[in-house]
């Protein structure tokens, strides 16, 4: 559905933003380390929440660490507090768990009918771009549909912080309102928007949309992105 309360008019977008973890690639693949390690596979959701939260925090106390070795963190710290003794290698498997995750199965065909359909696609991920040779996109077997693989690792701050979006839009050569940020997190679309880019939600397992006075709801809201590509195509162009 289209949410009727937003900022603006939005006019047609040049060029598709897109997060990467969640919104394009599946965390839910971890699902099996955090069972054998935890015994319980929706300990994953638990960390992952976590590492969104120090990422945060970590922006707020103008402070940096890249992506992988905040994950590796969090999960010795999720391991303290259910007092599981970890493994030798546990850390090095999640570190990989997160740096080889498939993509969605509705990500590529969606993405190739909004390419054809004359839009732009670029990537804005926590994650670094490149690890050890290859980066999670190119893992995943998509790299390869963006004209733009954006990572916060450059700018040394972690979504959702305003100056991210509106330095990506510099990086992209278009205004911050030509940039249609799409996410599976609101905290996302918020700062995207923020920022004066519009706002497309994916509401991935575990994420909905959070209504708060004086806060724009996205512009979009879909329950993934074969929805969001109809969505986007039926507002501004014939297939």
């Amino acid at each position: 559905m289209i949410l009727g309360e937003t900022r603006r008019y939005l006019e047609r977008p040049e060029i598709l933003v897109f997060d990467v973890n969640e919104t394009l690639i599946d965390i839910e693949s971890l699902q099996p380390l955090f069972e054998r390690v935890f015994g319980d596979r929706e300990r994953l959701r638990e960390w992952f929440g976590q590492v969104v939260t120090y990422s945060m925090a970590l922006t707020l106390s103008e402070q940096y660490v890249d992506f992988f070795t905040l994950g590796r963190s969090t999960f010795t710290m999720i391991a303290a507090v259910h007092n599981v003794e970890l493994a030798s290698t546990d850390l090095d498997d999640i570190e990989s768990g997160m740096r080889s995750m498939p993509a969605h199965e509705d990500v590529e065909p969606a993405l190739r009918r909004l390419s054809n359909a004359g839009y732009r696609l670029a990537t804005l991920t926590n994650s670094p771009s490149v690890a050890e040779g290859l980066s999670p996109l190119e893992r995943a077997g998509i790299a390869g549909l963006f004209e733009r693989r954006l990572s916060v690792h450059s700018f040394r701050a972690f979504k959702p912080a305003s100056r991210i979006y509106r330095d990506t839009a510099v990086e992209l050569g278009v205004p911050a309102s030509s940039c249609l940020m799409i996410a599976a997190h609101m905290w996302d679309t918020m700062g995207a928007q923020s920022a004066g880019f519009g706002g497309g939600l994916i509401t991935r397992r575990g994420n909905a949309p959070l209504h708060l006075p004086g806060v724009p709801t996205p512009d979009f809201v879909a329950s993934d992105l074969h929805d969001l590509a109809d969505q986007v195509l039926g507002r501004w162009d014939a297939e």
